[in-house]
């Protein structure tokens, strides 16, 4: 897990505070939404909830603890917790680790779990750019052996099931809501090698999930997404969460019972205080884009209505996944997602050590991704003492040998660079994530 090539922008500073008595009533159950601006509760977890696949999600806050009638037994069950790798691309340090872990699937059904969590994670990588960049990624399914099939709140409210994560659908009130035990899954995601993101697949066939936005966790994860795993429109809900854990996207989507929005400009990229003119003269936000086409239709401009507010805020695009599920991540979205997987991802890494000096004798060896069908490769070059080695282009091994002279006394420096030339990224902050060096000490 590599962090902190790029600042995360994260949080909305919302001022306009609304009652969460007139929101729960609005969205038509028992879940209140919680007040913008206002502190997380200890008690609850902030999640979004997803009632369609086509309609927009909707924040709730729930309770944190687990029903007491759900809780099911605590011992270990032959094969709980094994890890299973669903897809390597290379060392952990390397790359996006994505921790999918299943609930409600008895011992005799992990084989159906392990091909479950292969479709999710099809499905995740079918969107872009998962799907340029899904080479930055391993994929690890930890096996959570529940004693029974299925999961509670499937296919009617009063199914309760005892199964390893507590998973269960009417949440709070909610039918589509699929809540979790954090703790429980905390457990499972500490045995993967390593957890950047953390998806937990549902034994059901019912359309749901949830993602929970606010968890911090000690291994170092941002958030926990729910789907289903047996309904092959619930990995949508995955796409759009990581938009809010990678990519440090708001929420695109608006409610009216929020009104009017006059806090400060938000911190998120693709949310703004600005009308698409204000956009252009202050050279603010996505201004590099007005005007240009977007994967998720039409152009690039400054719609009114995100971040929950109708009125006040304005977002880049008519309709993105980031406002309604089934949709693409506009070319903001876009930017702001791979900017996300190299905070975790590396473009160059290897295993021979930048802190000893190297001798005449010795090889470096250097690790850079393949992205998938790209248009722009990712540029390998190798410099001695700042000048280019023209004939070492894209070679991922170096033998001293062919670079220094065999008397040769001096000191000598030698540095890899990696290039990501695409042009989806335009703003200079976020380059500056597409560029990599190392360097060694080379001679006596």
């Amino acid at each position: 897990m590599h962090i902190g090539r790029v600042s995360a922008a994260a949080g909305v500073v919302l001022a306009t505070l609304l009652t969460a008595t007139s929101i729960a009533a609005a969205s038509g159950s028992g879940a209140a939404a919680p007040v913008p601006g206002s502190a997380p509760d200890p008690e609850t977890h902030r999640v979004e909830y997803f009632s369609s696949p086509t309609a927009h999600p909707r924040p709730v806050e729930v309770p944190a603890a687990t029903p007491r009638r759900l809780a099911g037994g605590s011992a270990r069950i032959a094969g709980d917790g094994d890890v299973t790798p669903i897809v390597e691309n290379g060392p952990t340090a390397d790359k996006l680790d994505v921790v999918v872990i299943g609930d409600g699937y008895t011992e005799s059904e992990l084989t159906r779990f392990h091909t479950d969590a292969k479709e999710k994670w099809h499905e995740i990588t079918g969107v872009e750019p998962y799907t340029r960049y899904q080479n930055l990624f391993n994929v690890w399914a930890v096996d959570a052996v529940s004693r029974e099939s299925g999961v509670s709140g499937d296919p009617s409210r009063d199914v309760v099931k005892d199964t390893a994560l507590d998973t269960y659908f009417w949440c709070d009130g909610l039918e589509r809501l699929l809540c979790v035990d954090t703790d429980k899954v905390e457990r499972y995601a500490a045995r993967a090698p390593e957890a950047d993101l953390v998806i937990v697949v549902a034994n059901s066939a019912k359309y749901g999930g949830a993602g929970y936005n606010d968890v911090v966790s000690p291994l170092g994860y941002d958030g926990i997404a729910t789907v289903s795993g047996g309904n092959e429109q619930s990995g949508q809900v995955a796409v759009h969460e990581t938009g809010h854990s990678l990519g440090k996207l708001a929420d695109e989507y608006f409610y009216d019972e929020y009104g009017e929005y006059t806090g400060a400009e938000p911190a998120e990229v693709n949310t703004s205080t600005y009308t698409a003119a204000e956009l252009a003269d202050r050279r603010a936000k996505w201004y590099r884009w007005l005007g240009e086409s977007t994967p998720d239709g039409g152009t690039i401009g400054a719609f009114e209505g995100a971040g929950y507010y109708p009125r006040g805020l304005y977002r880049p695009s008519e309709n993105s996944i980031m406002r309604t599920l089934g949709r693409e991540f506009n070319v903001v979205g876009r930017e702001a997602m791979i900017a996300g997987f190299y905070r975790h991802a590396d473009l160059l890494a290897t295993s021979t050590s930048t802190d000893r000096r190297l001798a005449r004798k010795d090889s470096v060896t250097v690790r850079v991704p393949r992205p998938t069908g790209a248009e722009h490769p990712i540029t390998l070059r190798w410099y001695l003492d700042g000048k280019e080695i023209r004939s070492l282009r894209e070679a991922r091994t170096v033998a001293l040998t062919r670079i220094l002279r065999p008397n040769d006394r001096r000191t000598h420096r030698l540095t890899a660079t990696a290039h990501d030339p695409t042009r989806a990224v335009r703003e200079p902050a976020l380059r500056a994530a597409l560029k990599d060096s190392l360097t060694w000490t080379v001679g006596r």
